[in-house]
């Protein structure tokens, strides 16, 4: 099948990981994503290891497929005007600059307007290009401290923690690729591009969700319930015979089966227990008698049980477990690629799909700038003599 974004050529100016990983679902979408890297070093996440892949880091890997990559020098003259030359031939501009630099380079919006009108831009900052804080650079740790996501995170008498990955700047990754397309769809309507901004910021506050609202309606400052859930009982973790479990339990309906499968029909009937908003308030009740009964049984045992009586539950696996399972395997989540010259190695594939078919990885993550030459002839004109001598100019 074609790809939704084939033709769509992609400039990423973006480094770490909320650009590219926008930047490589677009490219997994079938866009042409040329990744501008400085010479020398390229991304910084190139060195962020152990582990490495033939001195590449897992990091860098991990979010850098379906693109090619250019390395330019744009702190030279001539390195901002070959950065034109290419702005110009993009549809797409993805950069994670600080606020104001790519105007201090000379492309501001009457730059665009005259060069590359049916550009969409998007930039991704850390705090929005407005506010008192407008121009710093954004850190996912930071924002998970600010936005408050740390201080509903963690056990209910433990200290504030971060999640696991960088979630803040997953997030924000995401809906650069959502305003993207946007402007994709705007430009079809307009025959123009457009204008975007996502930020770090204003990421971490809309991922408090539902907490925020709770907040918003009733002036009660959220707290840290570990693995349960402010507004849903049972939601949360339970200790097995040999292992954890996650329960998540939505509804009264549920909760009257899940009930009657732990051998207690009489608590969907217990004024304490018969509703979710009961539940919430005897929550620490409720908890500890469904908590005394999994104790007794292995994992396995209440995984199966509840699967039969359609009570969502799943064990609370390692990444090596969650890499490895069955449903993982079956989706085609595991790829096998290759760099140049390089031996093979697995990565997490995309996990968008058109049609039936699991999204391919038509290019490895790149090594730095090996498509330098490729893109500057096909896009540029440039010959193999001018782009020499741009390499000993020290330009690429």
């Amino acid at each position: 099948m074609t790809a939704p974004l084939d033709g769509v050529r992609v400039l990423d100016l973006t480094r770490v990981l909320a650009g590219p990983l926008s930047t490589m679902l677009l490219g997994d979408l079938g866009a042409d994503v040329i990744k501008i890297e400085r010479r020398g070093t390229g991304d910084d996440t190139r060195g962020w290891g152990p582990p490495f892949h033939d001195d590449e880091s897992a990091y860098f890997l991990g979010v850098n497929r379906n693109k090619r990559s250019v390395t330019l020098d744009v702190g030279q003259p001539a390195g901002i005007d070959l950065l034109g030359r290419l702005l110009a031939h993009a549809d797409v501009v993805v950069d994670n600059f600080k606020v104001g630099t790519l105007p201090r380079w000379g492309f501001d919006d009457a730059w665009f307007s005259e060069n590359a009108p049916r550009a969409v831009r998007c930039s991704i900052t850390g705090y929005g290009s407005t506010g008192p804080k407008a121009g710093l650079a954004g850190y996912d740790f930071i924002l998970q401290a600010e936005s408050g996501l740390m201080s509903i995170t963690g056990t209910a008498d433990g200290e504030p923690m971060k999640v696991g990955v960088a979630i803040v700047d997953i997030c924000t990754g995401l809906l650069a690729a959502i305003s993207v397309l946007g402007g994709l769809r705007e430009r079809d309507a307009t025959g123009r591009g457009g204008s975007y901004e996502v930020n770090l910021h204003d990421t971490s506050l809309m991922m408090l969700a539902n907490v925020a609202a709770n907040y918003l309606v009733s002036d009660a400052p959220p707290r840290r319930y570990g693995n349960g859930h402010p507004n849903i009982v049972p939601y949360r973790s339970y200790t097995t015979a040999d292992g954890e479990l996650a329960v998540s339990v939505g509804n009264d309906a549920q909760f009257a089966v899940l009930a009657e499968v732990l051998g207690h029909a009489d608590w969907s009937d217990e004024p304490r227990f018969a509703t979710n908003a009961a539940r919430v308030a005897h929550r620490e009740e409720i908890d500890g008698l469904i908590g005394a009964l999994l104790r007794r049984r292995p994992r396995h045992h209440w995984v199966e049980l509840f699967a039969r009586a359609g009570i969502p539950a799943g064990p609370i696996n390692t990444v090596p477990e969650a890499l490895s399972s069955p449903q993982t395997v079956g989706r085609g989540l595991i790829d096998e690629v290759a760099q140049a010259g390089g031996e093979p190695f697995r990565l997490l594939g995309s996990p968008l799909r058109w049609g039936a078919d699991p999204v391919p990885v038509r290019r490895p993550p790149p090594r730095l700038g090996e498509h330098t030459d490729d893109v500057l002839h096909e896009l540029l004109g440039l010959g193999g003599g001018e782009i020499a001598e741009l390499r000993r100019a020290g330009i690429l």
